[in-house]
């Protein structure tokens, strides 16, 4: 599910604690890094863009957006790029620990914003110990020439030198006495946790570990232009160790950026994790039906659809600049669907045949706003920026989506609930509440699915692989309607 869809809060109580008022995102945007002082391809560099990044984040942009503001003030080369957004999603995934160690390493709170974005970074970086990114000295020596290159925080080097050098010497004691608190032992705001362990009992721990290691990258194999068997041979032959996790998932052993996959250019594969490439067998959607992916973009879904039968798609997204992507998607597969711009809150009869024509669909695939709780180890910022009240929020937004889309489909036909959340009032009890409200015949489907890395759990997984943790409700419409 496209982290675009998440509703940003503007503030998180409970998360990590907050700048002071008087220092406002226009401020952190105005004060950005004097880039053009360090050298391009150095750590200092990456250090000062990761930080600027964490601090827009801090006042409530998501992840992606400040990355895409910091590159544009940047004009960093490739690699550089790369290393700035490792450091940054690494500091989402230890925001809490860098946080509680700030409180007793620095006096008051570090101002303004992008200084304390790059304590945050370079604390989270020190604080890796088992396969630490970068030797510990040179984090220190990099992250004082990042403070010092910039006239906003030049005033402050000494401090950072202090509070990371005084870091290095007390490490194990300052972490050992930090994760006594929840917010620095599980890197996520209190509130998370203790809704996770209510939700989750068994599980809760498991699924907040694996929410904090970096993701895998699944392929989805294009049936149409290849075998699963001759695209794991072409991976081989090009150096790139693979392993297929599901029917035509394939997990690499690393990521690689998408440029540097075998066959992607040219259709033969696309990034989906295994857990989304659940959705278009489920919808079992047959040659000639008329099928509406709601809320599609970034078109991941869309495609499978499209590369499993040969339908009458219509992608549909409230954003005109998100069905750009699915366009992008489409025609790198050679697959065509009718893009429309609308509203799926629009109740029938109330404009909503602009972009559907009046006709029912055959099956609905309802990708429904969620909070994103359960690809958390994708876009570690989405705990951050959430607040506890989005769920039960955003749950009624999908269960207006969701009684609006069942007017749009034929009796007999099949709508697909999925969401990316771990909470069960935007899963299983919004599934229960639908149907009932519907008489809807609820059929087969996974239901909620737990996260998994790799390891053997005893989750409901049908593979013991990694994937996100999505849920999926299946309803038929009676035929009586």
């Amino acid at each position: 599910m496209d982290k675009t869809k998440i509703r940003v809060a503007k503030k998180a109580p409970t998360s990590p604690p907050a700048k002071p008022a008087q220092a406002s995102r226009q401020a952190a945007v105005q004060n950005k890094p004097r880039f053009s002082n360090l050298k391009n391809d150095s750590l200092a560099f990456a250090l000062l863009g990761a930080g600027q990044a964490v601090a827009m984040v801090r006042d409530g942009a998501s992840l992606p957006q400040a990355l895409a503001q910091v590159f544009a003030q940047a004009g960093a080369p490739a690699p550089t790029r790369g290393a700035i957004q490792d450091i940054a999603y690494r500091t989402m995934r230890g925001a809490g620990l860098a946080e509680t160690l700030l409180t007793t390493l620095a006096s008051k709170a570090p101002e303004p914003p992008l200084l304390h974005g790059l304590l945050c970074c370079a604390l989270c970086l020190l604080a890796e110990v088992d396969d630490p990114a970068y030797d510990s000295f040179t984090v220190v020596d990099q992250a004082v020439t990042a403070a010092a290159s910039d006239l906003n925080i030049a005033h402050a080097k000494g401090m950072v030198n202090a509070v990371l050098r005084r870091f290095l010497r007390e490490r194990e004691a300052l972490v050992a006495d930090a994760i006594k608190q929840p917010l620095a032992l599980w890197n996520y705001p209190v509130w998370w946790i203790d809704d996770m362990r209510a939700a989750y009992p068994e599980h809760w721990q498991t699924i907040l570990t694996i929410g904090n290691q970096p993701p895998p990258l699944t392929l989805r194999v294009n049936q149409r232009k290849t075998s699963v068997e001759q695209y794991l041979r072409l991976l081989s032959e090009n150096g790139i160790a693979a392993q297929q996790i599901g029917t035509v998932a394939v997990r690499l052993d690393k990521p690689l950026p998408v440029n540097q996959i075998p066959g992607f250019e040219d259709g033969l594969a696309s990034v989906q994790d295994a857990a989304a490439q659940l959705a278009a067998p489920l919808l079992d959607a047959q040659d000639g039906m008329r099928v509406l992916d709601a809320c599609a973009a970034p078109g991941g879904k869309t495609c499978h659809i499209l590369e499993i039968a040969d339908v009458a798609l219509t992608a549909l997204d409230h954003d005109p600049k998100r069905l750009q992507r699915i366009t992008q998607n489409l025609q790198r597969l050679q697959l065509q669907a009718n893009l429309q711009v609308g509203d799926a809150r629009i109740g029938v009869g109330a404009g909503s045949e602009s972009w559907w024509g009046g006709k029912q669909f055959d099956r609905i695939l309802a990708d429904v706003p969620c909070t994103a709780s359960g690809i958390v180890r994708r876009h570690p910022d989405i705990r951050w920026l959430r607040r506890k009240t989005d769920t039960d929020q955003l749950a009624t937004l999908s269960a207006t989506i969701l009684d609006n889309l069942w007017q749009m489909l034929v009796p007999g036909g099949k709508l697909l609930l999925v969401t990316c959340s771990l909470w069960p009032q935007e899963s299983e009890a919004q599934a229960a509440a639908f149907a009932e409200r519907h008489q809807a015949i609820r059929l087969a489907a996974p239901g909620q699915l737990l996260p998994a890395s790799g390891a053997e759990d005893d989750n409901k997984n049908d593979n013991k692989n990694d994937n996100d943790a999505l849920f999926y409700a299946l309803f038929e419409k009676p035929a009586a309607g």
